[in-house]
């Protein structure tokens, strides 16, 4: 099938791709409420709910506001000044450091309350000498998130230059390795934006983990490359005596048996993770068993093949291979490269 129309095979299986990667618009990577964290409803979720209908929301974990004693009162008048703050408690005082605990209206894993964190940091740092600290379970949520967000945008280049090196090393080329990478991350991609809508239209989660992109990136394009590697190695071999287009053929058949194989099993354990009851190991579970079996059965099968047929032995530019004739031409089948 991959030798008979490439172009348009190729065509079409990138078209798909490109569609399920609209889906990130609707990825919610905020981080989980504590009620958001489990599949059903604990007791410990329950007493929460009680507690909001008779106290302020952020009563159970307030926020910590720690500065130098001299400073208390100014850093007292702070803290109460905060819109989204309820109450704040008497002063601590130990150390040369005073402590106040700041009751906040709103839940403390709610967007609002993490809100009212960045007002109160705001308001407590604008203290002169008071060298003021705001910490807490909200605080942690929020500063959670932004590392999070600062490693998405870090780590993934990262990663990804770190394989793009390797896999040119290992086939002596950057045509193919850059095919490779690049089918790798439209199949992450369209993993995650067909994960987003499940998530949301089937499941009924409120939303991801602040950790999860990054953690589905590492997990998926760690194997979907381990699996490119595994066909293309073969191809490289096999193309230095049947030529590109015929090595690629012959490279299919031979590994497609046991990538498909182990891609189904690695899928059907990953699988088993929705069975539990946290939202997190759900969602981590689904997304990779759903990336394994579209990188094994899309990307490794259709995708990558097409494209290196249609482009021919240019794919091992500038390697000898893209320069140079089959050193053995096949007997039965004549070399096309």
């Amino acid at each position: 099938m991959v030798g008979k129309r490439p172009r348009a095979l190729w065509a079409v299986t990138m078209l798909g791709l490109i569609v399920l990667t609209l889906g990130l618009g609707s990825l919610k990577a905020d981080g989980l409420s504590d009620a958001g964290q489990f599949t059903g409803k604990p007791d410990s979720v329950k007493g929460s709910e009680v507690i909001a209908r008779h106290y302020a929301a952020g009563s159970g974990s307030p926020a910590l506001v720690i500065g130098k004693a001299p400073a208390s009162d100014q850093l007292a008048r702070a803290v109460r000044g905060t819109p989204g703050v309820a109450e704040v408690s008497d002063p601590v005082t130990a150390g040369g450091l005073v402590k106040y605990e700041a009751t906040l209206k709103d839940a403390a894993d709610s967007q609002a309350a993490r809100a009212t964190i960045d007002r109160l940091r705001d308001a407590v740092h604008a203290v002169p000498s008071a060298d003021a600290k705001v910490g807490g379970t909200t605080a942690t949520y929020l500063d959670i998130k932004r590392a999070s967000t600062r490693d998405n945008k870090v780590i993934i280049p990262i990663v990804l230059a770190v394989v793009l090196l390797i896999l040119i090393a290992l086939l002596r080329a950057v045509v193919a390795p850059l095919l490779m990478m690049g089918t790798v991350v439209l199949s992450f991609l369209a993993s995650l934006g067909a994960c987003a809508v499940i998530f949301e239209h089937v499941f009924g989660f409120e939303g991801t983990d602040s950790g999860f992109p990054l953690l589905a990136f590492i997990f998926l394009v760690a194997l979907g490359v381990d699996y490119n590697i595994f066909l293309m190695h073969r191809v490289r071999e096999e193309s230095q005596t049947l030529g590109t287009r015929r090595g690629i053929q012959r490279g299919l058949t031979v590994t497609g048996g046991v990538i498909t194989s182990a891609g189904l099993v690695l899928a059907a354990t990953f699988a088993s993770m929705v069975t539990l009851p946290l939202v997190f190991m759900v969602e981590m579970g689904f997304a990779v068993a759903f990336g394994v079996l579209l990188d094994t059965l899309v990307v490794r099968s259709l995708l990558l093949p097409a494209l290196s047929y249609d482009i021919g032995r240019r794919i091992w530019t500038p390697g000898r291979l893209a320069k140079e004739a089959p050193a053995a031409p096949a007997k039965v089948l004549d070399p096309v490269g």
